[in-house]
């Protein structure tokens, strides 16, 4: 079977969209995208994203397998990236044509906003320990600076679900953390029962932050928009910093707005076409 492809890239946060509009249901196994993801036998990617068709009042609906398989509620990179496949997919090129794009944490509304940037609502943060979900609060409590101990040292960690669960800890230098190490023990913390994205983050100004990213599913990546967007709340829950952030991403730098009245959050950044091709899979992995 062939399969065909485009793969996009938000500061390096790498994606293979797939043109799925013909079926609500994905044409690829968790099992095919892992293959697919592979950067030494496959495409190589940090998730396969699919466009969907509509659900409800959406226009589009988004589906994403990372590349262990696993199936996130979101993709702050991620639909920055569906938004720019879709504006090519259509042949949209007007600055301000929005998109609603249906997705497992809620409708997602990106903006194309010129020059291969797109402005995504990302909605409103949800803070209480149910949702995120964590058991170091009580369910209905927030969960700030909370003490976690993770490879034999305590940490202050504060908890925010983008629709996907954020592990925030703020630190000295993101440069030391050794992240291949203790990114893994904090996703599989017994204190997260889906598991956690986590970020390390260093204030270097109030409206200008340093993050390093361990993603659920994906592992060590270059950048991470949900993950940027939960830093911010974080900061502000913590006062460490101001509501309006340059957020810088080994790949590149977002801008967050976390908005105060309506409490929604908003990511612009980049979103950029690689390369499009065709992809030759084991009838056995499609099925």
């Amino acid at each position: 079977m062939v399969i065909e492809f485009t793969k996009y890239h938000g500061l390096g946060n790498d994606f293979i969209l797939i043109d799925n509009r013909h079926s609500p249901v994905p044409i690829l196994t968790p099992a095919a995208a892992i293959e697919m993801c592979d950067r030494h036998f496959g495409i190589g990617a940090d998730g396969v994203i699919f466009a969907l068709p509509p659900e409800a009042d959406a226009d589009y609906t988004m589906r994403i397998f990372n590349s262990d398989g696993s199936e996130p509620e979101m993709c702050g990179n991620g639909i920055r990236c569906l938004a720019q496949f879709i504006a090519d997919l259509e042949g949209i090129e007007a600055d301000g044509q929005s998109f609603k794009i249906n997705t497992l944490a809620g409708l997602i509304v990106p903006k194309l906003a010129g020059h291969n940037q797109i402005t995504v609502d990302m909605g409103q943060p949800q803070l209480l320990a149910a949702q995120i979900p964590t058991t170091l609060s009580q369910e209905a409590e927030q969960v700030v600076n909370k003490p976690l101990e993770v490879a034999g040292q305590t940490w202050g960690v504060t908890g925010v679900s983008m629709g996907n669960p954020h592990c925030i800890t703020f630190v000295d230098a993101v440069k030391d953390i050794p992240l291949e190490v203790i990114g893994p023990q904090f996703e599989h913390h017994p204190v997260f029962p889906q598991r956690t994205n986590t970020e390390f983050i260093e204030v270097v100004q109030r409206d200008y932050l340093k993050m390093r990213v361990w993603e659920r599913g994906a592992g060590i990546t270059l950048a991470c928009g949900t993950g940027a967007c939960a830093a911010v709340v974080a900061g502000v829950l913590n006062d460490a910093c101001d509501r309006c952030c340059t957020v810088e991403l080994p790949g590149g730098c977002l801008q967050i707005e976390w908005e105060a009245n309506q409490g929604h959050l908003y990511m612009t950044g980049p979103a950029q076409k690689v390369f499009t091709g065709q992809y030759v899979e084991a009838a056995r992995s499609l099925s």
